[in-house]
């Protein structure tokens, strides 16, 4: 065989097989999901992220005929369900809901944290968003913002605040508002919202800083008051609670996201296809009530979008949590 044959063969087998590659891969994305894929749900039962997971993993179930399977792994503020996303092998069978809390805030908090979300996670779709709500009890002395902040500066550190943890968006979200009413409240974490909901409820902190999705019920209800709203917009599901800017506290604007994240590596044609299904069920109008019901916003991107997001968010959450001079071990 002479030295061009050889050379022509050569660049002919590259050729076949960089054909075959992406019709390969086109293939597994074709027959995907071919098993129960994992949905990684990193808080415990009854929170705001395990209301929209056990959602999106019903309609999936239901519409796309997909089983999905939420798996409650609670603890550290999110990191530990969002550190076994990480570590778990790229094939499309194992993603988690992520929230700001856990991809952006933690990443500065921690100082020993097992994964970079910019790096070894891969965005998939966006869910929702969300403000923040201060709330408290029904029957509080407290009716409005004002009256918090009056008692606070009367009693530096006699009010307490429940968070669903350390490091979480919603933990910031109070002591941002603290800074910028310049004033001393105490806080108290929980492993999880359900847990502060119980103790704000039985009168054993004076405020809970929370989720809409996770407070909304018990705001309905009428079990709990809203003293104010963190977005820099009122929410369409609390038309009537003023926001924290509206009571003075100009340019005030916290809310927090929601979305799905698979281990980085996973094929893109499997996360386009994840994708288009989620998006195509924050279209549909039953999903959007319910999203609503839950005090959120639904809110489709693509994942170059909401890739995008992730990153802008983690930059800006860096000077805000060295600001608040927070951090956890």
């Amino acid at each position: 065989m002479t030295p061009t044959s050889r050379l022509l063969l050569s660049a002919a087998g590259m050729a076949l097989a960089l054909s075959v590659l992406p019709a390969h891969a086109q293939g597994a994305a074709a027959s995907y999901p071919a098993k129960p894929i994992r949905l990684i749900v990193p808080f415990p039962p009854g929170g705001g992220t395990d209301i929209l997971s056990r959602l999106v993993a019903t309609k999936l179930t239901e519409v796309s005929k997909w089983t999905v399977v939420p798996d409650n792994r609670g603890g550290a503020g999110g990191t530990i369900g969002i550190s076994e996303a990480a570590r778990a092998a790229p094939t499309g069978y194992d993603m988690v809901m992520g929230q700001k809390d856990n991809m952006v805030v933690a990443p500065w908090l921690y100082k020993n944290l097992s994964y970079d979300p910019t790096k070894d996670l891969t965005a998939v779709a966006h869910v929702a968003y969300t403000p923040v709500v201060i709330v408290t009890r029904a029957d509080s002395k407290f009716k409005t913002l004002k009256d918090v902040v009056d008692a606070a500066r009367a009693q530096p550190d006699a009010i307490t605040f429940g968070s669903p943890g350390n490091g979480t968006t919603i933990h910031l979200a109070g002591e941002i508002f603290k800074s910028a009413a310049n004033i001393k409240i105490r806080h108290v974490p929980y492993k999880g919202s359900n847990a502060a909901m119980m103790d704000v409820l039985a009168g054993n902190v004076d405020l809970l800083v929370s989720s809409l999705p996770s407070a909304i019920s018990q705001i309905k209800s009428g079990k709990l008051r809203p003293l104010a709203v963190t977005s820099a917009k009122r929410s369409t599901s609390l038309p009537d609670v003023p926001t924290v800017a509206e009571q003075g506290y100009k340019d005030f604007d916290v809310s927090t996201w929601y979305g799905l994240f698979f281990p980085a590596g996973t094929p893109p044609e499997i996360v386009a296809k994840v994708n288009a299904e989620v998006n195509k069920l924050l279209a549909q109008p039953d999903v959007k009530e319910a999203i609503h019901a839950q005090g959120a916003e639904p809110q489709a991107m693509t994942p170059e979008q909401f890739g995008s997001l992730l990153k802008t968010d983690y930059a800006k959450w860096k000077g805000i949590v060295q600001a608040s001079g927070a951090t956890i071990e």
